[in-house]
């Protein structure tokens, strides 16, 4: 979050405003008396921004809109927990993903908003709730992993398909109240200096910035990662421990096989009694091996979560708090001002891709995804194909029937021709 102050002094030619959620200080004297860096060229944020906006765009809200399809499509026996949380992640990405173009276009029009005030609202809180949802239904999936791999029993009685969609009401009453603040300050406000009518937020003084600024750190990324990484270290440890157990298990088996064959009686000697062992075959070992495979996958899926977690949010929140230290003093230079207005805009693009990550990572990696959405998009080829089929057969029939006609009226004219007129 950036705060600028009355004379505006830092939207000029070399240090441009910094991202869609501009913020402007009323009633306040915090400005920056370090000179702008002339020697630090600018970064051409109205191309640049466009275009990176309009790829996430696009790639995020098919792999979104493709999850959505499947996962509100799933018979009732696959609306598990986690299927419910996946959807509203799923719906929360969707819709602001859909915000996204309006964003590129404030920025190659020289964040010049021309949509009016209503949709700098709308926008601005879309941006917001999916912040906070986003994270929120993220944690709450990390949660619900912890208690089905690390307590299954314990939480069987937890873990209702019930119990997950009166969390994700509640999730979503949480997200909107962190995001009416923002949404009551957002509106549109005319900039003498760049001539143009930005969507910013009005923050009424220092105070309100700092609760607001605080709040996001907190609440969308430091309390989140610390529980998302708690649950996982957890789940990775359970895991890693099954897995050496199986092996341990696995080795003692072919101890005693080793052993039993080391007592069988040689020619003439009486065979020793023994008891008996459990049989280890082939389609055993195969399981056995398979089960590791999944286990493999699922802590490369734990590991892939938290790192998209931290890589696209973390430079975000960590420029955000450089900005605060600036904002109360403690960094001022002309290099760190080009600094945070260069930095926040490629940081918050960063993490805005974790919209476009998210299905990707928590549904098509899965086999059971995957499938599903073979079938129905070979259920759709097979409707399709079915409806072309009905029309060609129905035109053919229909031109058979227009022939047959076409000869009768034929054969009648020559009937016609044939006869005589009447006697002779």
């Amino acid at each position: 979050m950036m705060g600028i102050p009355n004379d505006l002094s830092l939207f000029n030619s070399t240090s441009p405003p910094p991202y869609p959620a501009t913020e402007i200080y009323l009633n306040t004297s915090v400005a920056s008396s370090a000179p702008p860096c002339t020697d630090w060229p600018p970064v051409p944020m109205t191309t640049v921004i466009p275009a990176i906006y309009s790829v996430i765009c696009v790639l995020g809200t098919v792999a979104n809109a493709l999850a959505v399809w499947v996962l509100a499509h799933a018979s009732a026996s696959r609306r598990t927990v986690a299927n419910t949380f996946m959807l509203n992640l799923c719906v929360s990405d969707l819709l602001f993903l859909l915000s996204l173009p309006l964003w590129a276009v404030y920025y190659s029009q020289g964040y010049s908003w021309p949509f009016g005030q209503v949709a700098c609202k709308v926008c601005g809180a879309l941006h917001n709730l999916n912040l906070y949802a986003s994270i929120f239904f993220i944690t709450c999936m990390s949660v619900d992993r912890y208690l089905a791999i690390v307590r299954p029993l314990r939480s069987q009685s937890a873990r209702y398909p019930k119990r997950a969609r009166l969390t994700c009401i509640l999730v979503w009453v949480l997200a909107c109240a962190c995001s009416t603040p923002t949404l009551y300050l957002r509106d549109t406000y005319f900039m003498e200096e760049l001539g143009v009518v930005a969507c910013v937020i009005n923050y009424p003084d220092h105070t309100w910035y700092l609760t607001l600024v605080w709040m996001k750190i907190g609440l969308a990324f430091l309390l989140p990662m610390l529980v998302i990484s708690c649950c996982y270290w957890a789940i990775g440890r359970h895991l890693l421990a099954d897995t050496e157990l199986g092996r341990m298990q696995n080795l003692s088996q072919r101890t005693n096989m080793t052993s039993f064959k080391l007592l069988e009686p040689k020619e003439g000697c009486s065979k020793p009694e023994r008891p008996p062992t459990p049989s280890v075959c082939p389609s055993s070992n195969r399981s056995r091996t398979q089960e590791g495979r999944g286990l493999e996958r699922v802590l490369w899926t734990v590991a892939a979560v938290v790192v998209s977690f931290f890589v696209c949010w973390f430079p975000f929140h960590c420029v955000t708090f450089l900005d605060v230290l600036r904002s109360d003093g403690w960094l001022d230079s002309c290099r760190m001002n080009w600094t945070i207005h260069t930095l926040t805009p490629l940081a918050l693009c960063l993490g805005f891709s974790n919209s476009a990550i998210n299905p990707v990572l928590y549904c098509f990696i899965g086999n059971h995804f995957r499938g599903r959405l073979g079938g129905l998009c070979k259920g759709l080829c097979a409707g399709l194909e079915a409806r072309v089929g009905d029309h060609s057969q129905k035109s053919g029939s229909f031109s058979t029937r227009l022939s047959s006609f076409s000869r009768k009226l034929s054969d009648l004219k020559d009937l016609a021709v044939v006869e005589p007129s009447g006697p002779a």
